[in-house]
């Protein structure tokens, strides 16, 4: 029997952690054959450059789709995406998958889901149905319209997807594969490694055995102008706490170019001695690192994911994770400095350790899609009802 051609594009350093169980499993399905194109951010150094964990992790890569144009503004998004259309079609092409896999909500999977559906190969789409803030909320729900089959991370998202009128028979709540890493992180949760030996960085070596804070602040695409004023907000109040702080790059979105320059400006005017900066982490070490701190802020859906099932203190800044379902952990706050300042010394002083949240998943997420890619029928065509 012929095995199923399933191809999972990655366009992206947070995509990565979001499929890994699954691709994981599609690997070890006798009934299904990986197929696995790089693409976009995910390949280039200044974000993490992702494919050296990819590959470190035992994946054989069918094939690299180079796509991202610079300036990070609205424009470079939009002929991004349009370049990935014309790369991505020639890959599919090449692969002849049975069916191809897009991830969430990046601005640029919209290319993979047009690349796909127009060449008549099914699509399915990975955590459709939540909402958020940003360009994500268009793109996501986008993705959602032209896919075939839906795996989805929730229940509010699974109802969501079928009120969009999506045939009830192919919306599965599988869960959030990145939950599958973080139950087994939370297993084994001692932080085993020196961040700073282990990846470098840059900055004053800090003393983060006694405690310490992660930040990882994203541009917001509808707020593009603003990402450098708002990512200068939250490094002075950081800086000022005088809290020991691993802060994380940004990722490749409109306003990217804003984050960074506020970054690099801040760091070599002030020196923060409290701030050590790093480009990427594989996904475990990253969770890992985020079990054993006083608290995550930011605007990064690892907040509301990860750290809902991992009991970390939140503190979301702004709107970018506008309307998503969150647990308990989470406290949000607008880009004012006081308003940042107390949300985050709340969220350390906390007396309770935070309570787990499955919101998101059980752990099993990775095995669960592959056997639904295994068995489904696969479809292009389909009827929708309204």
């Amino acid at each position: 029997m012929n095995k199923r051609k399933i191809c999972v594009v990655i366009t992206a350093r947070p995509s990565y952690s979001r499929i890994k169980t699954a691709l994981i499993a599609i690997k070890k399905h006798p009934e299904l054959e990986l197929q696995l194109v790089v693409a976009g951010s995910a390949l280039l150094d200044r974000y993490g450059n992702a494919i050296d964990y990819i590959e470190n992790d035992g994946f054989k890569i069918d094939a690299k789709v180079f796509m991202v144009l610079e300036g990070e503004n609205k424009t470079s998004m939009a002929k991004t995406t349009g370049l990935g259309v014309m790369e991505l079609a020639n890959t599919f092409y090449n692969l002849k998958p049975d069916a191809v896999v897009t991830i969430a909500d990046r601005f640029e999977t919209l290319a993979t889901s047009i690349a796909a559906s127009y060449q008549n190969i099914p699509l399915i789409h990975i955590q459709g149905g939540e909402v958020t803030g940003n360009i994500d909320e268009k793109v996501r729900h986008a993705n959602t319209k032209l896919a075939d089959i839906h795996l989805v991370a929730s229940e509010g998202a699974k109802a969501r997807v079928i009120r969009m009128g999506e045939d009830a028979n192919y919306v599965f709540n599988t869960g959030c594969p990145s939950i599958d890493i973080a139950h087994a992180v939370s297993k084994s949760s001692n932080l085993n490694f020196d961040p700073i030996e282990k990846y470098g960085g840059v900055g004053n070596r800090i003393n983060w055995q006694d405690g310490y804070i992660v930040v990882m602040q994203h541009p917001v695409t509808t707020e593009y102008t603003k990402a450098k004023e708002n990512v200068l907000a939250t490094l002075k109040v950081v800086h000022k706490l005088g809290i020991p702080a691993f802060w994380f790059w940004p990722n490749v979105d409109a306003g990217a170019d804003g984050t960074s320059n506020g970054i690099r400006s801040y760091r070599e005017i002030y020196k923060p001695e409290n701030i050590h900066f790093f480009k990427n982490m594989i996904p475990e070490d990253f969770l890992r690192l985020l079990i054993n701190s006083k608290c995550l802020v930011g605007n990064s859906s690892v907040g509301i994911r990860e750290c809902a099932y991992l009991g970390v203190p939140v503190v979301n800044i702004g709107t970018r994770q506008n309307g998503r379902a969150r647990g308990a952990n989470v406290i949000d706050v607008s880009y004012d400095e006081a308003d940042i300042e107390s949300a985050i010394l709340d969220r350390i002083e906390q007396k309770n350790p935070m309570v787990s949240d499955s919101i998101y998943g059980e752990g099993n997420s990775g095995e669960s899609i592959a056997d639904i890619l295994a068995e489904i029928e696969l479809r292009f065509h389909k009827t929708i009802s309204y």
